[in-house]
């Protein structure tokens, strides 16, 4: 579906907002004190018409872009930001509004907008005319207008992509974001141009790539960079998972498995009502935050990568078995959070939905039958916080993605049923638990039970933990007994009992 332009009153509306910005004020009058034009361009322009909110500003000036950007910020007593001084660029920025302000690369305008990605970025309106004419003249010259109501996202010269290969991830993004068809001329200059994306460095392509994945249809973007030889430029790691086929269970090999379970994973954030019960607001509410699909989606793409280096051929039950395939996966990823600069955050995250998403199916037996144990359910929601919601998501996605003959036909409902159990668990018997005082802790096995501080520690303060959970120990004197027959049970010189 093509975009919807705004014109008319609404674009009047929009031109007025900006209009109101003492940023954009100063800069028309500081600009016009130094005899420069100043421009809006690019993105802003593009989301002007497109009727979108606008949060940072592109200006291009004819030129001293550094001096006019030095000039404003202390204007404004704003920050001063030094982009490229190659380029003549600077970013100001004050009271959350950031300015980008870079110098004409060209002689005039038009070769200034020429010299950028597509069309639909190559568009300006003369900042100053903003307060003066009721519909500000588009400046065009590259038919960006076009080409944005059409919904298609066209290349202006090729050479601009071997001069910054991002600009080859960024099709795709806006693919994205803004739902447009990338022309056969862009589809060849992604494939010629290609392999310059692994000169770019990772923090660049961490931003373009997060933007991309938090767009609610991500995934068929995913499969058209596969289909022109991109996402393994990317992504090398998941270009092993073609061709490694699965148990009955699954009806697709990794590689297509995967992408499934990212596809399925977007239709339960949008939808979440439509897959689970009593934990749909849960989930709703964890994947409103910020990055959090896009973390989601990262582990249900990662999730399975483990799978190739540990697939076995198990003969007698004809069928392939992925032993640690998760704890391996973990580590591969790890190694893609590194190279693209993720921090310690976003790595951890991911990490901990890859380490976590086989869990609740190695549960469900047990609460198929009615005797998973209060320990199970307590032992996963502490390794799952704080993404337990994102592993439900996760399993959810998982379980769409593979349709397999041995399949059970209800896996979908009674997982959703398993998920309404562990969130009763954690909100009516685990956090209840957790705002009271600790039964015991560290100081209290060294001061009353006399022990030696040591690795024993952990699992014995754990046990006391989860014989609480359980019920079997409401008491300071209760937890006091169960920890002596544990260390009588290990004995003293295990424990290092002190004298």
């Amino acid at each position: 579906m093509s975009p919807a332009l705004h014109q008319g009153p609404q674009l009047a509306r929009q031109i007025k907002k900006l209009t109101q910005l003492q940023a954009l004020q100063d800069l028309v009058a500081l600009a016009a004190a130094r005899g420069l034009r100043v421009y809006l361009v690019g993105g802003t322009v593009r989301e002007l018409l497109l009727g979108r909110e606008i949060h940072d500003l592109d200006v291009a000036v004819d030129r001293q872009a550094l001096v006019l950007a030095q000039a404003l910020a202390e204007k404004l007593g704003g920050t001063y930001v030094l982009l490229d001084e190659q380029e003549r660029s600077a970013r100001v920025v004050w009271q959350g509004l950031e300015l980008d302000l870079t110098e004409f690369r060209g002689p005039d305008l038009a070769t200034d907008l020429q010299r950028r990605d597509f069309t639909v970025n190559a568009m300006a309106m003369d900042l100053a005319s903003l307060w003066h004419e009721s519909a500000p003249a588009l400046l065009d010259p590259w038919g960006g207008q076009a080409d944005l109501a059409a919904g298609r996202l066209q290349l202006l010269l090729p050479e601009n992509f071997q001069k910054d290969p991002l600009r080859l991830l960024r099709a795709f993004r806006f693919a994205a974001t803004h739902g447009l068809t990338l022309t056969p001329e862009v589809k060849a200059v992604i494939r010629t141009y290609g392999p310059a994306i692994t000169r770019v460095p990772g923090e660049r392509l961490h931003q373009e790539l997060f933007r991309l994945l938090a767009a609610p249809q991500a995934s068929a973007v995913l499969r058209q960079m596969d289909e022109l030889s991109f996402l393994g430029l990317i992504f090398p790691e998941l270009l092993d998972l073609k061709g490694v086929w699965q148990n009955g269970y699954h009806h697709l090999d990794v590689f297509d498995h995967s992408l499934a379970a990212v596809a399925a994973l977007e239709s339960v954030l949008a939808a979440p009502d439509a897959f689970f019960r009593q934990v749909a607001p849960y989930v709703a509410a964890y994947g409103s935050q910020e990055k959090k699909p896009a973390l989601v989606k990262l582990a249900a793409l990662f999730h399975d990568v483990g799978k190739p280096p540990t697939q076995e051929y198990q003969p007698a039950r004809e069928r392939y078995t992925f032993y640690y395939h998760d704890h391996l996966g973990v580590e591969i990823f790890q190694g893609v959070a590194a190279r693209l600069r993720f921090s310690q955050e976003e790595t951890a995250t991911v990490s901990r939905l890859i380490a976590l998403h086989m869990r609740p199916f190695l549960l469900l037996p047990d609460f198929r039958q009615g005797s998973l144990s209060q320990r199970a359910l307590g032992r996963f929601i502490k390794a799952a916080r704080p993404d337990l919601a994102g592993v439900f998501l996760l399993a959810m996605a998982d379980s769409l993605a593979g349709q397999g003959a041995l399949k059970p036909p209800d896996s979908e409902q009674v997982l959703a049923a398993f998920c309404d159990e562990v969130y009763r668990f954690l909100k009516e018997r685990l956090e209840p638990l957790e705002q009271r005082p600790r039964l015991l802790t560290g100081a209290d096995l060294i001061q009353t039970l006399h022990l030696q501080p040591g690795p024993a520690f952990r699992h014995l303060l754990t046990a006391v933990e989860e014989a609480a959970l359980e019920g079997r120990v409401t008491t300071r004197e209760e937890a006091l007994a169960l920890v002596r027959g544990l260390v009588a049970g290990m004995g003293e010189e295990g424990m290092g009992k002190r004298e």
